[in-house]
């Protein structure tokens, strides 16, 4: 099992453990991201779980439970409308979905830019393992209201994308299997694309990502030199041996209740601080994994609400001096 699927099915037995997720739910999900019901039971033993090759057979051919935020469930339709802050149609903005190549493959995200003359700094937006789903493409057009070109990468593009699929369990078991360097690929030639546009400072680019896309965002600044600011919202870290290619400036941001996260802050800490890269590492008391997802049920208000500040000041001093 790589990294990416430990770190999902490590947050999918949090989530049974903690009562989010219930066992059938949970051992369907672990199924979808192992391949197969026999190959499952392994998976299981090493989370600690003992479960029979007839209960995941028949867990695999239940109904999946409907999604909703990071860590809980049966929100998803009312907690997605919620989540919107800045309407699509917002006349200050342009807004929608592009495609691009990246060899033989055909990448989707969405786009959102301010309507002012000149180029602007661009910003890569790194979705959860859920998906490009409708919170991040309103995270861009936060971004675009503040005067910059933002651009979510469609992770699961090469499968088809996050809109094929109803079970967005599926989008997450793609994501988990596939190989850190073909996703990091997938962002870098987001890259690519918004440093091609007339309407981006090539040269003025960072990403921004979330939970699995704030590992993403510590992986694309370690293969990506012209990244000038990162900011990981609470990630699994990179390979540390890595960590000395970071060039971009790094605000990275946690939740003092996430203990599975928090656990790699001291060796990231480290490794920057030996490799001389501009950091800060903010953690925010009584806030979990997934503060700051408005469509879930961790979402925590006073702690989003100023780790936005934070990164937004960060992105001003290190996209725009």
């Amino acid at each position: 099992m790589g990294d990416l699927e430990r770190y999902i099915v490590e947050e999918w037995a949090e989530d049974y453990e903690d009562g989010r997720l219930n066992r059938r739910e949970f051992l369907r999900r672990v199924a979808l991201m192992a391949g197969g019901t026999a190959v499952a039971l392994p998976v299981l033993s090493q989370l600690g779980v003992t479960a029979t090759l007839q209960e995941v057979a028949a867990a695999s051919a239940g109904t999946p439970v409907p999604q909703a935020g990071p860590g809980g469930s049966g929100r998803s339709a009312v907690a997605q409308a919620l989540g919107v802050t800045v309407p699509p149609d917002d006349p200050a903005l342009e807004g929608g979905m592009v495609t691009f190549p990246m060899g033989t493959v055909t990448i989707s995200a969405y786009l959102a830019r301010p309507k002012l003359k000149g180029p602007a700094a661009g910003i890569i937006v790194i979705h959860e393992n859920r998906g490009l789903l409708e919170h991040f493409k309103d995270v861009c057009r936060r971004l675009a209201k503040l005067g910059y070109v933002a651009l979510a990468v469609d992770l699961a593009s090469a499968e088809g994308g996050t809109a094929k699929y109803s079970d967005l369990a599926q989008v997450t078991a793609i994501l988990g299997r596939t190989p850190p360097e073909q996703l990091v690929a997938m962002l870098n030639a987001g890259v690519t694309y918004l440093q091609g546009l007339p309407s981006v400072r090539r040269d003025r680019i960072g990403a921004v990502g979330f939970c699995f896309g704030g590992g993403m965002t510590w992986r694309l600044a370690t293969s990506n030199p012209s990244l000038r600011a990162a900011v990981p919202f609470y990630g699994p870290n990179p390979p540390l041996e890595d960590v000395p290619k970071i060039k971009a400036a790094v605000l990275a941001i946690y939740g003092e209740l996430d203990t599975r996260i928090d656990a790699g802050i001291p060796a990231i800490r480290e490794a920057m601080q030996r490799a001389g890269i501009t950091h800060e590492i903010v953690i925010y008391p009584g806030a979990n994994h997934a503060f700051f997802n408005d469509t879930g049920e961790r979402y925590h208000d006073v702690s989003a609400k100023d780790a936005w500040q934070r990164a937004v000041a960060w992105f001003g001093r290190y996209l725009r001096q």
